[in-house]
């Protein structure tokens, strides 16, 4: 069974239970300070428990998510939210004035024919003239800072994260064991293509989006070799 499959679900809630709602709003900020105008209805895309969708429906947005985890959709409070996959979206053509997409979400899929589909799917449910905006792992960075072993210990509660960069497949990996005391243990994988920046605005000239900006965090600064994070905004052009 695919990563992403199984890994979403509970123990994943757990292991970044410090993603919050002060986070999503921070990031709400910068993208209304990004995008100008009252859209029509934004889609939240692989929106997981629904930090973002909620952070937009406090202000009034038309705000809809879309996951492929049941487990991760079911998280209160009670949203407009629907299950469906990145590679074929459950909706019409045009439907969305805005789609955003948060926290390395972009990349999961083992080919790259998939990965692609998902910003032709992007393309497709925005008009001309609809926004997108991707929120990636900036590689440079990541490599330069990548922890090879950690371990985290919450009362009978122990997380042994393992990470490595595959050079051949471009992917970063993260192995995940969690012991916890009474249980057998289980272990859960995350593994993300990383994309450069001429990468993945190839890939959107080609879904039919140009990139408009780039920015290296959601404070608003320039992207470079060091940024913490490769976020893109773009546009839909034909």
């Amino acid at each position: 069974m695919a990563w992403y499959k199984q890994w979403f679900g509970e123990e994943y809630l757990e292991l970044y239970a410090h993603r919050d709602e002060g986070e999503a709003e921070r990031h709400v900020d910068f993208v209304e300070s990004l995008f100008r105008g009252r859209p029509r209805a934004i889609l939240d895309l692989a929106c997981g428990a629904g930090r973002h969708t909620a952070a937009l429906r406090r202000r009034g947005y038309r705000a809809l998510g879309v996951d492929l985890s049941l487990v991760l959709l079911a998280q209160p409070p009670p949203l407009p939210r629907v299950a469906g996959d990145m590679r074929r979206l459950p909706f019409a053509e045009h439907a969305f004035d805005w789609v955003l997409n948060f926290f390395t979400s972009f990349g999961y899929f083992e080919t790259e024919r998939e990965n692609f589909q998902v910003l032709a799917e992007i393309a497709r449910v925005l008009p001309l003239g609809g926004r997108c905006l991707l929120d990636l792992m900036n590689l440079d960075a990541t490599l330069a800072g990548l922890k090879e072993y950690e371990q985290r210990e919450d009362g009978e509660r122990r997380v042994e994260i393992r990470r490595w960069w595959d050079a051949q497949q471009r992917r970063v990996n993260k192995r995940i064991r969690i012991v916890v005391a009474g249980r057998e243990a289980r272990t859960f994988l995350e593994s993300v293509r990383c994309y450069t920046l001429d990468e993945v605005t190839m890939g959107l000239r080609w879904a039919g989006l140009e990139v408009e900006a780039t920015f290296g965090s959601f404070a608003g600064e320039a992207y470079g070799r060091d940024s913490e994070r490769l976020i893109l905004v773009g546009r839909r052009v034909h």
